[in-house]
């Protein structure tokens, strides 16, 4: 290693810090709600048997609370008798900052909409081919909510962009279930727009909502036939008809604003 080199690695070896006591901490509580030791609404314990437990004193305790905070893993309940409570973030908490960058990087409706199509029509055909009997039960119960929503516009949209998050989470794909998650999260809010700017109880929005649904009942029946080939061709169709709608009433090229 010639002297340059040699001096290179000390400086970087200097720069080298230890993390703070608060970074650890929180680092510690990450762990422990990832391992699902905390699991969703479970509250900490006090301040007094965490400060004890750690070794940290409060301030320190407080800045752990105030990082694992903006990671939305904990909810911070101030005054008598206050604590922290653990708050799995769900979709709709990541596509806040997803959806931020997608906006701030100038992404239309029309890209969003065709990532979906890339992720979601080989995710059919797997589940067609693997799924067992109890997720096909999964898939015709959440069939059975969208039928309940039918005569509801609003509500219609949101199980409908579920329905799509639901094929994606049978394939057992975790990593895009989390993608197609955060990008449903997304098009929901899109289409809420389209649905207040067009009118819920439109001729047009009925219409939609009942395409959608025969697309959602037709999919089921070629999942349970077992048929994934048919099942990824009938999905394609359908979300490039979605994507066709979407690109007449909904302006495509439009770029997403959840800035709101």
């Amino acid at each position: 290693m010639t002297g340059k080199n040699s001096f290179a690695l000390t400086r970087t070896q200097d720069r080298v810090r230890p993390l703070k006591m608060s970074d650890q901490v929180a680092a510690q509580i990450r762990r422990m709600i990832a391992r699902g030791d905390l699991v969703d609404g479970d509250w900490l314990p006090t301040e007094a048997e965490l400060m004890e437990q750690f070794g940290v004193s409060r301030p320190t305790l407080r800045e752990a609370f105030r990082l694992l905070e903006g990671d939305s893993l904990v909810v911070i309940r101030r005054g008598p008798p206050g604590g922290a409570r653990v708050t799995v973030p769900g979709p709709d908490a990541a596509a806040d900052l997803f959806g931020m960058v997608l906006t701030l990087s100038g992404t239309t409706v029309g890209d969003v909409w065709d990532a979906r199509l890339t992720i979601e029509p080989p995710a059919v055909r797997r589940l067609a081919e693997t799924a067992t009997q109890d997720e096909l039960r999964e898939l015709d119960e959440e069939l059975e909510r969208v039928r309940a929503a039918a005569n509801d516009a609003r509500t219609f949209s949101r199980a409908g962009v579920r329905f799509h998050v639901k094929l994606v989470e049978l394939s057992g794909n975790h990593t895009l279930t989390a993608v197609i998650g955060m990008l449903s999260e997304i098009v929901e809010r899109e289409l809420a727009k389209t649905v207040a700017e067009i009118g819920p109880e439109s001729d047009e929005i009925r219409r939609a909502n009942r395409r959608a649904l025969r697309g959602y009942e037709k999919i089921t029946e070629l999942i349970h036939a077992g048929d994934g080939e048919a099942a990824e061709r009938a999905w394609i169709e359908h979300m490039k008809s979605a994507r066709r709608y979407v690109a007449k009433a909904h302006h495509q090229d439009r770029v997403i604003d959840l800035l709101y």
